[in-house]
């Protein structure tokens, strides 16, 4: 039997916080280690898509947001822990700001979004959390005005 203490809390939290300034400061290798081989993103929700695997999502992650200037925040972590994993809904915003060129492709200087992760996260070999399954859904989606110059 699995004993569950508030390390284990603390380490969901950390996996999470990780993610975030990795994938902000674009350290694709420490991103990358934050998820498991067999990830299922899906973002489908939120407009996007749905990607089986962790190189393919990654590789899609960083082609979409390697020249973006990016932040995302997330908060309030409902923790269900079913012995060596555990369910998750954090509250999340992102603020993305596209380079020049996708800003042109995209027709919008960028957006900042507002809504949740649903992350399902398992205990690894190695004793370290990562995400399994990860779904995107979005409560409001503001598009950030063109300017006129």
């Amino acid at each position: 039997m699995t004993v569950l203490s508030f390390s284990d809390y603390l380490d969901i939290c950390e996996t999470k916080a990780r993610y975030c300034r990795a994938l902000d400061s674009k350290n694709w290798e420490e991103f990358t280690d934050v998820f498991t081989e067999d990830l299922l993103l899906d973002t489908a929700p939120a407009g996007g898509y749905t990607i089986h695997g962790r190189a393919e999502a990654i590789s899609s992650i960083r082609s979409s947001v390697e020249a973006a200037n990016t932040a995302h925040q997330v908060h309030s972590p409902e923790i269900t822990f079913h012995g060596d994993s555990a369910d998750v809904i954090w509250a999340m915003q992102d603020r993305i700001v596209w380079s020049a060129e996708q800003t042109q492709h995209k027709g919008n200087p960028g957006f900042t979004g507002y809504g949740h992760y649903h992350e399902h996260y398992v205990r690894c070999a190695d004793g370290r959390w990562r995400i399994q399954r990860q779904q995107l859904t979005r409560l409001f989606l503001d598009v950030h005005p063109n300017r006129e110059e």
